[in-house]
């Protein structure tokens, strides 16, 4: 694969993989007593809702600016496969069933990111 091609196609990763993080902390700012009523029924504090904002919006920002991306893959690899145990687990459900794996592989995805970092069209990338 050619340089350019390359790199186009991990920056166009990063974002498609953030996409669904950006979305879902606007999501959870917008229907904030929805959210932590929904978390409250799977046992989760609400308290925490700020800080899943914060990752989720915060986190999703920063890979696609390619900032910090490491860490921040690892951070969302993480998220992703603990809200699939605690939100996604009624494996006898077929949404549920599809929900908890589509955690699992963008978790995978994100470990996979974190081993090869942010590609060349990163923050991380400039700093160097």
């Amino acid at each position: 694969m050619n340089n350019t091609l390359q790199n186009t196609a991990e920056l166009a990763g990063r974002v498609l993989m953030a996409a669904i993080f950006v979305l879902a902390g606007y999501g959870k700012i917008t229907a904030y007593a929805g959210t932590q009523a929904y978390m409250a029924s799977a046992g989760v504090p609400g308290a925490l809702l700020p800080l899943v904002i914060a990752l989720e919006l915060g986190g999703g920002l920063l890979l696609i600016a390619g900032f910090q991306t490491r860490l921040v893959a690892l951070a969302l690899a993480g998220f992703s496969l603990v809200s699939a145990v605690l939100f996604h687990s009624n494996l006898a459900d077929q949404t549920m069933f599809i929900m908890f794996f589509k955690n699992v592989a963008m978790a995978g995805g994100f470990l996979i990111l974190a081993a090869n970092g942010p590609g060349a069209y990163s923050l991380d990338r400039r700093a160097r």
